[in-house]
């Protein structure tokens, strides 16, 4: 018998692989014999350079970028050594809304400066294939940080240069964008390809787009709102304009992290797609599931949304293409989730063994030892009925 795992990490408490091989004891307890596979399993946003990064053999590279409010900080990204030599990059390492106090969120100092100086030193090592995690940002600039250090210019209604107050560009500066040049931006990016992991489907701007939906969340104010709207209104023409193409702000995620899934779309070509797809794509999953003869998934809390769009039904969908039953554990149920069935899914399980608080539960030995012991137990029934 040869089981897959591929569990996506329990926030806060362990990592995708950690969960994975916490499993792989209860089953080998239970069978010891099995053969078995740990495979990384993320939704492109926290954890997906980490789980990716790892579980495909890369390395670590740490570097120090320009922060949300300018300053700097240190930010991790990964590089996979394939024929393409892939970066992964969480764009919130560099402009994270966790990088910043309650106080001094203000969408209109944010940057995505650091964005861009990341994805520039993944190119100078050589890099030209990049999954970027958007999710968790600070920014509302729609990419004119990120686009400035990868070599952008930036004019007023008057033709003169905008550069920002400290040198980089910000939310704020939208007001004074009325041209682009992206003529100076570093050649090699012409090389370069984009998978951008994007899980909402909000427009640039508008009722449902970048500002009205996500600003208020990162410190926009109700008076600011329709004024941030406005200028990324204006900056969606004013991109037409330099790219000497029709846009479509509407498209399906060019609002995400206040804007990026615009400038990634339009300015640098980029993908935007599932975030549990492009990690299944690209850690080769399809293969590891068609091989296995179960597959157990999870994640650290199961509600009405896991069967929308979430890692783990993305794997089980995968399996049932393959008619490859599969087992769920997770961290614990929504009191909100009233559904006894998931959909590709055989059984879920949850993990917990004995009452206790969320602290404990989430303590990394207390989830190892509570994910070993019921995958054990999982197994010693299914040795039972196979004989």
């Amino acid at each position: 018998m040869k089981v897959v795992f591929a569990i996506d990490s329990m926030k806060g408490s362990l990592t995708s692989l950690e969960c994975g091989n916490a499993a792989a004891q209860g089953l080998l307890r239970a069978i010891p014999d099995a053969e078995y596979e740990v495979r990384p399993l993320a939704d492109g946003g926290e954890g997906t350079v980490q789980a990716v990064t790892t579980g495909c053999g890369g390395t670590f590279v740490n570097i120090q970028v320009t922060g949300p409010l300018g300053e700097k900080v240190h930010a991790k990204y990964g590089i996979i050594e394939n024929p393409n030599k892939t970066a992964i990059i969480e764009i919130s390492a560099a402009a994270g809304i966790t990088l910043i106090s309650e106080v001094d969120k203000d969408p209109f100092k944010t940057t995505t400066y650091g964005v861009g100086e990341m994805i520039l030193d993944a190119i100078d090592k050589g890099c030209r294939h990049f999954i970027i995690g958007l999710g968790g940002s600070a920014t509302n600039d729609a990419g004119i940080g990120m686009l400035q250090a990868l070599g952008a210019s930036f004019y007023d209604n008057a033709g003169n240069i905008v550069t920002g107050d400290n040198g980089y560009l910000t939310g704020g500066d939208l007001e004074f964008v009325d041209k682009i040049t992206p003529d100076n931006f570093n050649p090699l990016l012409s090389e370069c390809t984009f998978r951008v992991a994007c899980d909402v489907n909000n427009p640039l701007f508008g009722p449902k787009g970048a500002s009205h939906i996500f600003g208020p969340q990162k410190g926009l104010f109700e008076s600011e709102i329709k004024v941030a709207d406005k200028w990324m209104r204006h900056f969606s023409k004013v991109s037409s304009n330099a790219l000497h193409i029709d846009l479509d702000p509407d498209y399906p995620g060019c609002g995400a992290a206040g804007g990026l899934g615009f400038a990634f779309k339009y300015y640098l070509g980029g993908e935007l797609e599932a975030g549990n797809k492009i990690v299944i794509d690209e850690t080769n999953l399809k293969k590891y599931i068609s091989e296995a003869d179960i597959i157990v998934t999870g994640e650290g809390r199961l509600d009405d949304q896991t069967a929308m769009g979430k890692a783990p039904s993305g794997i089980a969908h995968i399996a049932k293409v393959f008619n490859k039953p599969v087992i769920m554990l997770v961290g614990s149920v929504a009191a909100s989730f009233d559904g006894d069935i998931i959909q590709d899914v055989e059984a879920y399980f949850p993990i917990i063994r004995r009452p206790m608080s969320l602290e404990q539960a989430m303590e990394p030995a207390t989830a190892k030892v509570n994910i070993a012991s019921t995958c054990e137990q999982i197994f010693r029934m299914y040795k039972a009925f196979d004989q």
